[in-house]
């Protein structure tokens, strides 16, 4: 997690040249992309979604820019045309009020201001089209000869009667057509660059990333009988595996077992120990129950589409076979790993860390492990083994206890 956001995320960011006020990528979103996109060992696939995440930021935030400006095309021609354009639809008369001041009175005023503006206009197009070394173009050129200047002075003085509908008295002062203009020109091509912040959260991850590349494991709150939840170790770090074992028929001398769940050689020769075993602890549990000799019972470790292999699992399968057979669910929140002798000893495991990793993922509360792996758990860091309850066995007679409680104590 400090990896990812003290150099990953920094690093990324500065590349795509977003700066940090822009964008914020909240600690609940770096974790679910951790446990949901990039289990596996080193931080190469975490900091390749990363970039992918800055990516798409950089590209939205452009898109937001651009679609926040406006286009600078308003220019001082068109501008020009739209006052010429007003004061044809709505053409002011100038008369003398006595006052100093002048108002439009005739046609003949109106036409007289109406080609100042036009040659006003022209004028100031020819400007605008001179070439980058200040010279002027051919056409500029012939038509400052034909109008002097003097056209664009009275239009600066008829230009305040022009841009209102109302009667505007004016002063003997011409008023500067160039400031006008390029302040009413600069309001239009004024340019809003207010861009929203991106916040990526759990929410919308799925949007940059795609969806989640890993599920939760834990598929019930409270295990159902003939079902326990075991540890084992994976290419891709811990992960936890659910033992079910449930009823096929019952019959005089019917006893039988049934595997599933795409298993290797190992782990079939662990549920053919685990049976056995089983059957020897129901014995002098339950004598009277014929559960194992009259019962064809089924064992499956889902998912079937994933190989497994290994002889942890063994202690987990003689706990779900009887749970079965003794109708008891077992213990809230609990885990276990451990291979099992046919004399119920419990033999050491490997990948502690990645199996303590993968039971708190899935908000387990208390791990059995065989005694031998305590110096492997002793060496673990406190934030790795914070919040568990940890209990070190090396008889199964112990995990029958904590499983399914103390009123009885099977020996073997």
């Amino acid at each position: 997690m400090h990896i990812a956001r003290d150099y990953l995320e920094k690093s990324t960011r500065e590349a795509c040249g977003i700066k940090s006020e822009q964008v914020e990528v909240t600690d609940a979103a770096l974790l679910a992309l951790i446990e949901y996109y990039c289990r596996e060992g080193g931080v190469r696939n975490l900091h390749n979604q990363i970039e992918k995440i800055y990516r798409k930021i950089a590209l939205q935030l452009v898109r937001q820019g651009v679609s926040n400006e406006q286009s600078p095309a308003v220019s001082l021609q068109q501008r020009l045309k739209q006052l010429r354009e007003k004061s044809t639809e709505e053409p002011t008369q100038i008369s003398d009020d006595g006052q100093g001041g002048k108002k439009l009175e005739d046609g003949n005023s109106h036409e007289m201001a109406t080609t100042a503006l036009t040659e006003s206009e022209q004028a100031t197009e020819d400007r605008i089209h001179e070439q980058p070394n200040g010279t002027a173009t051919k056409e500029s050129e012939a038509t400052f000869h034909e109008h002097p200047v003097e056209p664009l002075e009275q239009a600066d003085k008829v230009r305040p009667a022009l841009l209102s509908s109302d009667d505007i008295v004016t002063t003997d002062h011409p008023i500067d057509s160039k400031v006008n203009v390029e302040t009413s020109v600069g309001k239009d091509v004024k340019v809003d660059n207010v861009i929203e912040k991106v916040i990526v959260d759990v929410s919308n991850l799925a949007d940059f990333v795609g969806k989640p590349v890993f599920r939760a494991e834990r598929l019930y709150d409270q295990t159902p009988v003939g079902v326990v939840m075991g540890l084992a170790w994976t290419a891709m770090g811990g992960s936890t595996l659910y033992v079910e074992t449930t009823l096929v028929e019952q019959g005089e001398g019917k006893g039988a077992l049934l595997l599933t769940g795409q298993l290797g050689d190992v782990m079939k020769e662990s549920a053919q120990i685990a049976h056995t075993v089983a059957r020897a602890i129901l014995l002098q549990k339950e004598p009277d129950n014929p559960f194992f000799a009259n019962s064809k019972f089924h064992l499956h470790v889902p998912a079937g589409a994933t190989p497994k292999d290994g002889p942890s699992a063994g202690c987990t399968m003689i706990t779900s076979m009887l749970s079965l057979a003794m109708q008891k669910h077992v213990k809230k929140e609990l885990a276990m790993t451990g291979e099992v002798t046919l004399t119920g000893r419990i033999l050491p495991i490997g990948g502690v860390k990645e199996k303590i990793i993968a039971a708190k993922r899935s908000e387990v509360k208390t791990i059995i492990f065989p005694s031998a792996n305590r110096g492997d758990f002793d060496e673990l860091s406190a934030n790795v083994k914070a919040g568990l309850e940890v209990h070190f066995v090396d008889d199964y007679n112990q995990i029958f206890e904590l499983a399914f409680g103390s009123d009885s104590k099977p020996q073997i």
